[in-house]
């Protein structure tokens, strides 16, 4: 979707799509992230808001959290149930 005059909070959601898209198209289905893929941003989109992101166990449980058809790969609709924990947790601590 694109707007004709985006709003900050669509550049944002925007954002977020692309973020998304910058890793799904790396490995395989270029609209899915894998394992490797999800690692990747992760560890460079979210290190400071999810802790242990090198720890190879810690990205297997979100993993299998998101992946919720249990198919191997992350969906974008299972990878914004990632974001809005995130957004979540992020809305706490800034309080």
């Amino acid at each position: 979707v694109r707007f004709e005059k985006m709003t900050k909070l669509e550049d944002h959601l925007e954002g977020i799509i692309n973020v998304f898209h910058q890793y799904s198209v790396r490995v395989g289905d270029f609209d899915t992230l894998n394992k490797r893929e999800l690692k990747q941003l992760i560890t460079k989109e979210l290190a400071n808001t999810i802790k242990n992101t090198k720890d190879q166990a810690t990205i297997d449980k979100i993993f299998q959290e998101l992946d919720a058809d249990r198919d191997g790969q992350v969906t974008f609709n299972e990878f914004v149930v990632l974001v809005s924990r995130v957004l979540v947790t992020a809305h706490v601590n800034i309080h």
